[in-house]
């Protein structure tokens, strides 16, 4: 679910595993807790902001406690196809790409997320059953992870996360429907035009290759369709 927050979009002075950008140095524990702090006011801050409502110092507390953090590196894997999803995430920075690999060995996006937005594979944790999809990071990530039982359990004690679920169910299925009549019934120079206009800042974030998958296209295809276009 996309909101973007520009401080985000650049590279942060501080990592989140300690290291000062430009430097081998470890900084010192205190700050590692400060940039935790940023992460989970960044999270708290977009529940209430779909769900409409703020939370109290209580209900922030078992927000906390229910989010774990969590690093990936560039091309790590955060679900592999055949396992069973166990986490949700929500992206606080970097960038994340859902998608299968088929018996050729091409690659089809199916979902491509960056900051503020969430990852995971819902059919594989309600159903416990093996992922058809892998789940990596396309740039070096940092995220808050929280399992089907914690949200479960958190969505019972906060109203508000119980509302932005809501909100999110919404705003999802109204885009998995957009997308699917895009697909059948747009050409591929309306789709990506839609595309663009929905999501201009995933250009900057993803090469064309992976934007072309994502839309249902081929890559030269793509390619042509954005000579025109400048022309």
């Amino acid at each position: 679910m996309p909101l973007s927050d520009d401080k985000w979009q650049k590279k942060p002075l501080i990592n989140i595993n300690g290291s000062i950008r430009g430097k081998k140095k470890v900084v010192p524990f205190a700050v590692k807790i400060l940039i935790l702090y940023i992460m989970y006011e960044l999270l708290i801050s977009y529940i209430n902001r779909y769900s409409g409502i703020v939370i109290d110092t209580e209900e922030e507390r078992l927000v906390r406690a229910a989010f774990i953090p969590k690093t990936l590196r560039k091309r790590q894997y955060f679900l592999q196809q055949g396992d069973v999803c166990k986490h949700y995430c929500f992206i606080v920075k970097g960038a994340m790409r859902q998608y299968r690999v088929d018996e050729k060995g091409t690659e089809h996006f199916i979902s491509l997320g960056i900051e503020q937005w969430w990852m995971g594979d819902r059919e594989s944790i309600v159903m416990l059953t093996p992922s058809k999809y892998n789940i990596d990071a396309w740039e070096n990530c940092e995220l808050l992870t929280i399992t089907q039982a914690e949200a479960v359990r958190l969505q019972d004690a906060v109203p508000a996360v119980r509302k932005m679920l809501q909100s999110m169910e919404e705003r999802n299925s109204i885009s998995n429907q957009t997308r699917l009549n895009d697909t059948i019934s747009l050409s591929a120079q309306s789709r990506y035009t839609s595309f663009v206009k929905e999501h201009p800042e995933f250009l900057q974030r993803f090469p064309l290759h992976i934007i072309a998958s994502h839309l249902g296209i081929t890559k030269e295809t793509l390619s042509r369709i954005r000579k025109n276009t400048i022309l």
